[in-house]
């Protein structure tokens, strides 16, 4: 019996799985579903008002706000470095918290306090969105919206009176909209000078706090007082206008040199000069700059076979830094052939030279620099007379006064002598040249620069190959005796064309601005359209700094 049922199994069992296996699938084909369907997706719009607005909060600002722009590639990028990040960041509050904490330990009968544990967690903060802005400064300006619903295990050892008392911190929930600049935009590397951050709204924050281990949270009334002590305290430090800054380059390395002030230089005479011609007689001219600058020099004028001349000639130089440039004075002998024989030289550091003082020279010419700080040279080259006066420009951003002002300002100053009416209206007009956008010539592409002509004066940039979208930056200075009122500054840009052909260059678009906006409030920074041209713009600023 044994024997039959054996076989009988196994018979059962081969004929069994391929007719259960035939049934299977025709029973899984061809019946229908007994459950009801799931329901159409249906768009937001045609959802219940309540429904969308308990949404709302956690729909991402790049599907709310089509001026934000989604970063998934930056979360990607935070999620891999978050574990580096996490101890770096630790690390720094660990020893930006030690001597806070240093100055509780000893009052309140509080012996030490030290981090236990101290980490931000696996969950790093992510960014739903940002929005860049376009401005005329140089500057980046962004806001991104960051949300970090985080697992931070903190914990904080209050040793009070012997009894230690553990502090810690848990499920930390921080929204914000913040707005970060990056200025000012520099030639070295990292390319900006400072971080500046604000919030843009008040913070939303939310997290734990258990003390010997009850969860201080729960208390009624002290979780609503402190979350909104929180966000008024946050706010009143940091909602714009109230930034952060955060230097990042030293700021000798960061600051870009700008014009402080004015150094008026009188060549008066000179006296005694070399004999450098063949009938013993010279043809000097004196030649001023001053070191640390790459503005060509300037001269005076040539007084021809004369060994004792007279110029009593102006001149305006551009300080940057008074504390370090020297004024390099150098008579030269003018020839007609060759090169010019120098008579002499000499310098004077302007931390010599008190703001506002007129002080007067009479210098010995030396042969070379190298003697300045020797001996004197035995042999005679003669005497130079001049006056210098530094005037540093006005800190605050200057406005010009009205009519009445400046005629009382000129009253009062009459008595001092003509030449303190005519330092107190000198000034210095700064153009610089940003960029331009869509300047198109006969060409498919053109080689663009831009010309600045004013008061008969010429100035260029440097030439661009193969652009329409030039970015030129550069500045060009005016030092003038009087406000630029009433007159105006032409700005060219011009085409140059390869190759050889009669007509080379041509007018890709021009720009005429007038100076009486940048007297009365100092500064302009404006995009203008171009002249002659169907959709240029040229981006120019331009600055009035008087003495």
């Amino acid at each position: 019996m044994g024997f039959f049922g054996s076989v009988l199994g196994i018979l059962g069992f081969a004929i069994g799985i391929p007719i259960g296996l035939v049934v299977g699938f025709f029973v899984f084909v061809y019946s229908q579903p007994s459950h009801e369907e799931y329901p159409a997706a249906r768009p937001l719009v045609e959802t219940s008002i309540t429904l969308l607005l308990d949404l709302l909060p956690d729909i991402p600002l790049w599907m709310k706000n089509p001026d934000y722009e989604r970063v998934d590639w930056f979360n990607r990028f935070l999620s891999y470095m978050w574990p580096y990040l996490d101890k770096a960041i630790c690390e720094i509050i660990r020893s930006s918290a030690q001597p806070i904490f240093a100055d509780y330990i000893g009052s309140f009968c509080i012996e030490s306090i030290e981090f236990e544990t101290l980490s931000l967690g696996s969950l790093p903060p992510t960014v739903h969105g940002i929005k860049f802005y376009e401005t005329n400064e140089k500057e980046l300006l962004f806001e991104p919206s960051i949300k970090w619903a985080g697992n931070p295990n903190i914990v904080l050892v209050i040793k009070l009176l012997s009894l230690p008392i553990k502090v810690q911190l848990v499920d930390l929930q921080i929204f914000s909209i913040m707005r970060v600049a990056l200025k000012p935009l520099l030639p070295t590397f990292p390319c900006f000078g400072t971080v500046v951050v604000s919030l843009m709204e008040k913070p939303h924050v939310d997290f734990g706090l258990k003390v010997l281990g009850g969860d201080l949270m729960s208390i009624p009334g002290l979780y609503r007082y402190v979350q909104e002590t929180i966000k008024r305290q946050v706010s009143s430090m940091y909602h714009w206008p109230q930034v952060l800054e955060i230097p990042i380059l030293d700021a000798s390395t960061a600051s870009v040199k700008k014009p402080v002030g004015l150094l008026h230089v009188n060549i008066i005479r000179a006296r005694n000069l070399l004999k450098k011609d063949l009938l013993g007689t010279s043809d000097p001219y004196v030649k001023l700059s001053l070191t640390g600058e790459k503005l060509p020099a300037k001269k005076t004028t040539i007084k021809k076979r004369n060994l004792n001349p007279e110029w009593n000639e102006h001149f305006k130089l551009i300080v940057k830094d008074p504390t370090s440039q020297v004024l390099q004075l150098e008579v030269f002998d003018w020839d007609k052939v060759g090169g010019h024989d120098r008579l002499g030289m000499q310098m004077i550091p302007l931390k010599k030279i008190n703001p506002g003082e007129k002080k007067a020279f009479n210098l010995d010419l030396i042969k070379n620099s190298s003697i300045v700080m020797d001996v004197p040279e035995k042999k005679q080259r003669g005497r130079l007379e001049l006056d210098l006066r530094y005037v540093p420009f006005r800190d605050e951003s200057v406005k010009y006064r009205n009519e009445d002002e400046q005629q009382q300002s000129r009253d009062e100053k009459s008595s001092e002598g003509d030449d303190d009416v005519f330092l107190s209206n000198a000034g210095l007009l700064s153009v610089a040249i940003q960029s331009a956008k869509d300047v198109e010539g006969k060409k498919k592409y053109t080689n663009p620069y831009a010309l600045v002509l004013f008061r008969g004066e010429k100035k260029r940039t440097k030439m661009l190959r193969k652009t329409r979208d030039p970015r030129w930056n550069e500045e060009f200075q005016f030092t003038l005796e009087e406000p630029p009122l009433k007159e105006s500054i032409r700005v060219e840009v011009m085409g140059k064309g390869t190759g050889f052909h009669f007509r080379s260059k041509e007018e890709l678009g021009h720009v005429d601005i007038n100076l009486d906006d940048v007297v009365v409030n100092g500064r302009i920074n404006q995009k203008y359209h171009l002249i002659n041209s169907r959709n240029g713009v040229i981006h120019i600023e331009i600055r009035w700094t008087t003495s």
